[in-house]
């Protein structure tokens, strides 16, 4: 494994309004450059210590808080309007600007620098802000100053309740709500939506993929499997997934492929640390298929392993590259890009089946099913009859136009 260093972040305190020579109005044009006009004090990049002595606390985290997200959306319509979003933000924006101290943290969404997500969190409250900074990487000082793109979360933990109302919503969300705007670049966490983990990294995924496509990155909704000094790249899904978290480097769906090598998007105490893995031994498509059409496991060339990717097979359904609902980037696109990286690293991949036969394999036979695969020398995939290339013929054709001729089944 490979670590990326880490960054030594500086607090710091910017007290407005404040007068005299040598002060830097570089904190105080950014935050009004977003809307936020600081009362009095604006508190960045407090370590954990520090932010507990200004009154933070760690929370109970919650699930299932109602998400909604709008802008360049791929196959599937914005659950917010522009118009209601920008209300919304305006008056989030004022409320902030009530508050005597604003907490500010900048982090990162991926760890390989060079195709990250630079982030900044501007809250009202400390106990937020300690929340966020343990999902985020850490980022040198002033990175996301410099960045030509940077993500922007506004956390109103004491906003009014009525809030979602007030900007057509509806009424019940009294322990708060998550609003993304891809185009905006932007993140709103009303109430107490800063607990709601989950939901807060499937809002950050979708803000953050179209900004590490264009830094040459792929975000893609696999995790990371540690298998002795290398990593596995597995594409499952969630149910699968769920059962065998033990063994992974994250639980979290989410990593970033590069030529620089394999970040999760998310920080994880079992990485140990270590934030930037060297490129995976192997990529491993789990497909489920209880009519035995697909073999346990067998060899991919890359644009097989595109098109499985693309199709991502779940017993007569399909998982369009293994995401869950609408994308914020073109999915055929990210399977010809990660065709192309397959084949320029020379990654071997294969497809295992997860339901061969009346039992699925999860946990522990699922790790030494992989194990297994990486180890023995696997056939070539071939379909064990069945009109299973026709089912995904039809859906791909019919979902996706042009399917390059290098993608096969």
């Amino acid at each position: 494994m490979v670590s990326a260093p880490r960054a030594n972040e500086e607090a710091e305190t910017v007290v407005f309004p404040r007068e005299g020579p040598g002060f830097s109005h570089g904190l105080q044009w950014a935050l009004a450059a977003k809307g936020i006009l600081v009362k009095e004090n604006a508190f960045r990049n407090l370590e954990s210590s520090e932010l507990q002595q200004k009154g933070a606390n760690i929370v109970d985290s919650l699930s299932g808080l109602p998400v909604y997200v709008r802008g360049s959306i791929v196959g599937g319509a914005s659950e917010i309007s522009k118009s209601q979003f920008g209300k919304l933000l305006k008056q989030v924006s004022n409320h902030i600007s009530s508050i005597s101290d604003v907490f500010v943290h900048d982090g990162a969404i991926g760890s390989s620098p060079k195709c990250d997500a630079k982030v900044r969190v501007i809250s009202d409250s400390p106990s937020a802000v300690l929340s966020l900074s343990n999902v985020l990487w850490k980022t040198p000082t002033r990175a996301v100053s410099h960045d030509s793109c940077p993500l922007t979360v506004y956390v109103a933990t004491s906003i009014s309740p009525g809030v979602g109302d007030t900007v057509g919503l509806g009424a019940q969300m009294n322990k708060g709500f998550i609003a993304a705007d891809i185009e905006r670049s932007s993140l709103i966490l009303c109430g107490k939506a800063f607990s709601d983990t989950n939901g807060i990294k499937e809002a950050l995924a979708s803000l953050s993929g179209p900004i590490i496509s264009s830094r040459g990155g792929l975000p893609l909704s696999g995790r990371l499997l540690a298998s002795g000094d290398s990593v596995v790249l597995l594409f499952a899904p969630y149910q699968t997934i769920e059962s065998c978290t033990e063994s992974l480097v994250s639980a979290d769906a989410g990593v970033i492929l590069s030529s620089e090598g394999v970040a999760p998007y998310f920080q994880s105490g079992k990485s140990g640390g270590t934030n930037l893995f060297k490129l995976p031994a192997a990529v491993i498509l789990a497909s489920s298929d209880s009519s035995g059409s697909i073999p346990s496991a067998s060899k991919l060339s890359p644009g097989q392993a595109a098109y499985h990717f693309l199709a991502g097979y779940q017993n007569g359904k399909f998982l369009p590259a293994y995401s869950k609902g609408s994308s914020s980037i073109d999915l055929l696109e990210l399977a010809m890009a990660l065709r192309s990286k397959l084949q320029e690293n020379q990654i071997p991949s294969f497809l295992i089946n997860v339901n061969e036969g009346e039992k699925s394999v999860t946990g522990k036979d699922l790790v030494k099913l992989v194990e297994s695969t990486l180890s023995k020398n696997i056939p070539q995939f071939e379909a064990k009859g069945g009109n299973l290339q026709g089912k995904y013929k039809s859906f791909l054709s019919g979902k996706f136009q042009d399917l390059p001729k290098e993608f096969s089944f």
